[in-house]
């Protein structure tokens, strides 16, 4: 984990905004999917924070033991790691990509809500940090959809 709280703004990051799902929508999604018999799974993103690239250039020293002793070289990241500020923001970007490449909208009312309508298929697929519900009325479109993201990301499928 990066010590984020060492960081300054405008130097080592500039955004940290990253939407999570609102509650409602959790409640409704999960409302309208039982009244209308959908079917929903969920996944859970590995190391979620690992697949943001960084915009600005951060660096930082190896944790304590990992390093020769006296060794106070320092390490340029590439990759988002738990700690950073921006490294949430940078795991949504990097997930908002992978799903409008999916053919998914976002929506206005919960940017953390994508959805997918085609020839009588709906799918929406809904962001908490790294852990996504998908429901919709197709069983093989969800499937399909979680091999595309088994694809891009390493995922944990819990049904």
């Amino acid at each position: 984990m990066a010590k984020g709280y060492n960081q300054v703004e405008g130097v080592d990051y500039q955004e940290t905004f990253a939407p999570i799902a609102k509650m409602v929508t959790v409640r409704l999604l999960l409302s309208v999917a039982a009244l209308r018999g959908w079917h929903l799974h969920q996944l859970d993103v590995n190391n979620a924070f690992l697949h943001g690239d960084l915009d600005e250039d951060v660096y930082m020293t190896l944790p304590p033991g990992f390093g020769r002793k006296g060794e106070t070289r320092i390490y340029k990241l590439h990759k988002s790691l738990y700690g950073l500020k921006q490294a949430s923001r940078q795991w949504f970007i990097k997930l908002f990509g992978a799903l409008k490449a999916a053919g998914f909208h976002q929506s206005l009312s919960d940017y953390s809500l994508f959805v997918r309508s085609h020839h009588g298929n709906f799918l929406a697929l809904l962001i908490y940090v790294d852990d996504v519900i998908l429901a919709g009325n197709n069983l093989q479109d969800i499937n399909n959809t979680k091999l595309f993201l088994s694809k891009q990301f390493k995922l944990k499928d819990l049904g």
